[in-house]
């Protein structure tokens, strides 16, 4: 039985987000430049896309490009930027082809002006698709997206359009990014690496976290299934204890 054949297909993670890392770290290795790992990647995010449609996962997120990697070397940031332009322009019409939907979450103004026009003729053809929406995280990090709600509340609050005590969990939300899309179940890191790194700080919040050694060009379908796989058989209890949580699924069923 494959790992595909294995999985619950009832208890799917709605929403999935991934850090796609180890490209320069993979490139190296192969005695490369740190761009050629970036333009293998390309093609795990296809393939991983295509997994997602294909499984029916409503939504994946991949984190792209953080506010932090503008600080990389200029021959690296203008060949990331110019790769997203030319996958952009490429990819479009796949996306057509099977019903995504493309979002872009993060700080757009910071974009190259090529770049964000892209983004935005993309976003505007796929808007009416019905399938997979696919979240690309481009100069972001959770901590800008943070303050940025932070700054627009205290607005509302001072021009008197939000009271102090209507701000809740649920009304924050609304001031985000993510304002449109459900929360991740799983999250999943590349590389090795077991950290976060300023990526959707808050709607992580109960997210199962799962990290792998394998390099983000070497990930395919099979280790997606892995992971998924790995998500199945935990127990998400939401700060219940175990008995709880069996009694709610008891009365459930």
């Amino acid at each position: 039985m494959s790992l595909k054949d294995k999985l619950d297909l009832q208890r799917l993670p709605r929403h999935i987000a991934i850090i796609m890392d180890g490209n320069g770290r993979w490139a190296k290795e192969r005695g490369q430049d740190r761009l050629f790992g970036h333009h293998e990647g390309v093609e795990s995010v296809r393939n991983i896309t295509e997994a997602c449609a294909e499984l029916g996962i409503g939504y994946l997120t991949l984190y792209a490009f953080s506010t932090e990697n503008w600080d990389r070397p200029v021959y690296e940031v203008n060949g990331i930027m110019e790769l997203l332009v030319n996958t952009i322009r490429r990819e479009v019409a796949t996306l057509m082809k099977n019903n995504i939907r493309l979002h872009v979450i993060g700080d757009m103004n910071m974009l190259p002006g090529n770049c964000k026009t892209e983004m935005e003729e993309a976003m505007t053809m796929t808007a009416q698709n019905t399938g997979l929406n696919l979240v690309m995280a481009l100069s972001y990090s959770a901590r800008w997206e943070i303050v940025n709600a932070a700054k627009n509340i205290a607005q509302d609050v001072k021009d008197g359009k939000l009271a102090p005590e209507a701000v809740t969990p649920e009304m924050w939300q609304r001031y985000l990014c993510t304002a449109a899309l459900p929360d991740p179940e799983l999250m999943i890191r590349t590389s090795g690496e077991c950290r976060i790194s300023n990526f959707l700080l808050y709607q992580l919040a109960y997210a199962e976290l799962y990290f792998t050694d394998t390099r983000w060009p070497d990930f395919r379908k099979e280790h997606l299934y892995e992971a998924i796989l790995n998500f199945q058989n935990r127990e998400r209890r939401f700060g219940k204890t175990s008995e709880q949580i069996q009694q709610n699924e008891e009365i459930i069923s």
